[in-house]
């Protein structure tokens, strides 16, 4: 059984005790949070499909730990005009682990 959800304005497919990385979300390690957007779900090859969502259904997982991702370098250059800029940037994330999908 999977589902595909919206979680912090990305879609991610999802299926039970799985561990995924999501933008930063509210709430503290160890706690659980639900969500509400179930666009898609397939329950051993029975699909349904949400106009846009499925009314009813849910999809709720623990928070693990939050992070910071891998830093990501942004360099901008101007030839023959000694303009040259460099910033960094890391992206703050959630890693959430699937406790159940209900349809």
């Amino acid at each position: 059984m999977y589902a595909i959800v919206e979680i912090a304005g990305q879609q991610f497919k999802v299926a039970k005790d799985q561990k995924i990385f999501v933008h930063r979300l509210s709430g503290v390690e160890g706690s659980s949070v639900t969500f509400d957007k179930v666009l898609l779900v397939d329950n051993d090859g029975k699909i349904n499909v949400g106009a846009p969502v499925i009314e009813g259904a849910n999809v709720e997982a623990k928070i693990l730990n939050h992070i910071k991702g891998e830093k990501v370098l942004v360099f901008k250059k101007k030839r023959r005009k000694g303009y040259r800029k460099l910033n960094g940037h890391r992206q703050l994330f959630t890693h959430i682990q699937i406790a159940s999908i209900n349809a």
